[in-house]
């Protein structure tokens, strides 16, 4: 047996996002492609380069930012810099080791990192797909019903209690999911009839559990408990809250326009949760449509053409591109982590406002929402304070700062 029939054995060898080269196309016509004369062989190790670079110093900083700044510590910004820390585990843990998937026939890392990398990929995947479902719902309580949110929170610290827990329930129930990875992800030969020539992949189905149903089984579970179910609920949650801001937007009295105000400003951080959500969906659907193509289509072996092979590459890079692309759509939609982005990365000093100039002290109240309030403020000594107001939504970062007269001034920043 020659090697381009010893990938054609080893072509129903595949797994959700770790490629175990399932060899050149139209196998059925022997007609194989060494590796040395594919594309994918080279763009693909340097584009995960980039996702690499790319994703360490974004994702990095957002948790520097979190960590750094108390006022970005606020409910939705708790999630992103959950989603950071998943994302990160994700790029240290597999991206390095599965770029060669397309350079190399055979699996080189051994049995512990082929579990590594599974059980990371799936953590990361299942905590970013619970983080937004959770995002969206916190959105949808802000918008449609933010003074029942405000009772129910009771305040910003139950508020931050429940969001944390919130988070720390997400990773144990996205740890759950990767269990079966960690327990069954294991190195497989593929030799030819006389065993005098092998290749080794990293395969995370073993072969004793459920015989061939198990790989149906746990890739049809993956696409519904970490794609398809959570989606259809964000789905629901943003149909509800579109609803609500058409019918609250038709008739706003004028004592309510605070309100208004403070709805629109959280309508700006819905429409980022919903960028995240767009960009996690269209990362993985390439991945799931070809994973359901080649484990329930009959004979998909001999259907696999180029088009199976090139949207097999595309979803491969696009689910682990979704693990650096979240903070750069943070750049571009959040002038507050925008100004942190640019003080960390491009070492630019953070301007100065109205209040800066009084004080020749640095304002930090960001985050990620903030809207502005009206107060009657009365005259006091000369001093600096910085407070943070909590509004309906347990969101709001304001800063006081007394100028050299008495008179206080508020400092809102808004995305």
């Amino acid at each position: 047996m020659d090697l381009m029939n010893l990938h054609s054995n080893a072509s129903d060898i595949y797994d959700n996002g770790t490629d175990f080269s399932m060899l050149g196309y139209n196998s059925s016509e022997d007609f194989y492609i060494p590796y040395d004369q594919r594309p994918e062989t080279y763009f693909v190790p340097v584009l995960f380069f980039l996702i690499f670079v790319v994703g360490c110093l974004g994702n990095g900083t957002l948790v520097i930012i979190f960590l750094r700044h108390r006022t970005m510590r606020n409910v939705p910004n708790t999630y992103i810099f959950s989603l950071a820390l998943a994302d990160l585990l994700v790029i240290i843990t597999s991206v390095p080791f599965t770029s060669i998937i397309y350079t190399l026939e055979s699996w080189p890392w051994g049995v512990s990192i082929c579990k590594i990398s599974e059980t990371a990929k799936d953590i990361s995947i299942g905590v970013s797909v619970f983080t937004l479902t959770a995002l969206s719902a916190d959105r949808f309580f802000a918008i449609v019903d933010p003074l029942k949110k405000f009772h129910t929170s009771s305040g910003g610290k139950k508020a931050t209690r429940i969001t944390v827990a919130t988070a720390v329930a997400i990773w144990l129930l996205a740890v759950l999911c990767a269990m079966p990875a960690l327990v069954g992800s294991h190195i497989k030969a593929i030799c030819d009839e006389d065993g005098s020539l092998c290749i080794e992949v990293c395969y995370p189905f073993p072969e004793h559990w459920m015989n061939e149903a198990y790989p149906q089984v746990m890739v049809m579970a993956k696409f519904l408990v970490l794609y398809i179910i959570p989606l259809f609920i964000i789905f629901g949650f943003y149909l509800s809250m579109a609803i609500s801001l058409i019918m609250s937007t038709r008739n706003v009295p004028g004592e309510l326009q605070g309100m208004h105000r403070q709805i629109k400003a959280r309508k700006k951080v819905a429409v980022t949760v919903l960028i995240f959500v767009a960009v996690f969906a269209i990362c993985f659907a390439p991945l799931h449509a070809f994973m359901l193509f080649f484990y329930f289509t009959e004979k998909a072996q001999d259907l696999y053409n180029p088009f199976w092979h090139y949207l097999r590459i595309v979803g491969f890079c696009l689910c682990y591109i979704n693990s650096c692309v979240n903070p750069v759509a943070l750049y571009f939609v959040s002038g507050a982590f925008r100004k942190h982005f640019n003080r960390y990365l491009l070492c630019k000093k953070m301007k100065r406002n109205r209040c800066n100039t009084c004080t020749g002290q640095q304002a930090t109240s960001m985050s990620l929402v903030s809207t502005k309030r009206q107060q009657s403020i009365n005259r006091r000594p000369t001093m600096s304070i910085n407070r943070k107001v909590v509004n309906n939504a347990q969101e709001t970062s304001i800063t006081l700062l007394g100028n050299g007269h008495g008179d206080p001034h508020i400092c809102n920043k808004i995305i």
